[in-house]
């Protein structure tokens, strides 16, 4: 995609956007809700049309020509077009017929779809008695019957449970193996560190672009975990001492970020125990994804497409 860009009255919601992903990756974006990921996975889909700037999905321009678009990819949204009083073989028979399968090879790719997703024993039940997690499965069964060359998923595993989440991603990884191109939209940082590639996104923007492990590898300076009971008060602190460069609270868990190397976590204890807070845990760990992201939101964001 080259100079993607939609705005929606004054508001820009995808700013620029140039991107290229290879086939057979998994690419992710990533972003809070507002970053743009969902306006972009529509404009690629042809559902929306840009406002400037054009994508290719395998050799066709979303532009140009968005319907042909569509017969090389699946899109699954949010709230993918499931039909509660149908039951699981019956919403995939009908996707089967709306992508003009032929019967003579529906019932490879029907076992296939039951093997990976394991909805095979719940083929009778309606799709409005499944749990969020095989919703969200039998979404993608319904996508892929037609064996799309690109799969777009947009926070395909949004408000579902710990289990299915893990399951839909093992799911993503085999398609990924087979050779399909799987875009998907993701507020998850864990998720994204399983992409090839990720891109940040922030306010419709690209803060940062590459592998998961090489944006981790660019944070500057140490990170020091802390873990307290007295966390908010421990966190204000730490933003005030002058070796900290930025403090940010997981749960219970401070990530300390500290400008300089030494002995960090001596500084971070004596700070600490000089205002009689207890320390539970405190060691060095490398950066997240999600404190990559944190800085560089924090630290302003570059111009889209800028080398992480």
């Amino acid at each position: 995609m080259r100079g993607l860009t939609r705005s929606f009255g004054a508001l820009t919601a995808v700013d620029d956007l140039t991107l290229e992903v290879a086939p057979g990756e998994l690419f992710g974006l990533v972003g809070p809700d507002g970053a743009g990921k969902t306006t972009t996975l529509r404009m690629l889909a042809g559902v929306l049309r840009p406002t400037s700037g054009d994508a290719l999905l395998d050799g066709v321009s979303v532009v140009h020509d968005p319907e042909r678009v569509k017969h090389h990819i699946a899109y699954m949204s949010q709230r993918f077009g499931l039909y509660t009083d149908l039951t699981v073989r019956e919403n995939i028979d009908f996707y089967a017929d709306l992508y003009e399968v032929p019967a003579g090879e529906r019932a490879a790719r029907l076992e296939r779809l039951y093997h990976f997703s394991n909805l095979g024993p719940f083929e009778h039940r309606l799709a409005g008695q499944l749990s969020g997690g095989m919703k969200q499965k039998l979404g993608l069964c319904c996508a892929l019957i037609h064996q799309p060359r690109i799969l777009l998923l947009d926070e395909p595993t949004f408000g579902v449970d710990p289990i299915s989440r893990r399951d839909l991603w093992l799911i993503l990884s085999e398609m990924v193996t087979q050779g399909v191109t799987v875009l998907v939209s993701t507020a998850y940082m864990d998720e994204a560190e399983r992409c090839d590639h990720v891109a940040l996104l922030d306010h419709g923007r690209v803060i940062a672009l590459d592998t998961p492990t090489a944006l981790q590898a660019t944070m500057a300076g140490q990170v020091i975990a802390v873990r307290t009971a007295e966390a908010r008060r421990a966190l204000d602190l730490l933003r005030a001492a002058p070796m900290v460069r930025r403090a940010t609270l997981f749960g219970d868990t401070i990530h300390v970020i500290v400008k300089e190397d030494g002995r960090p976590g001596a500084a971070i204890a004596e700070i600490l125990g000089g205002a009689g807070i207890a320390i539970a845990e405190l060691h060095e760990i490398e950066a997240s994804l999600e404190d990559v992201f944190i800085d560089r939101v924090s630290a302003g964001a570059v111009p889209a497409g800028a080398p992480a």
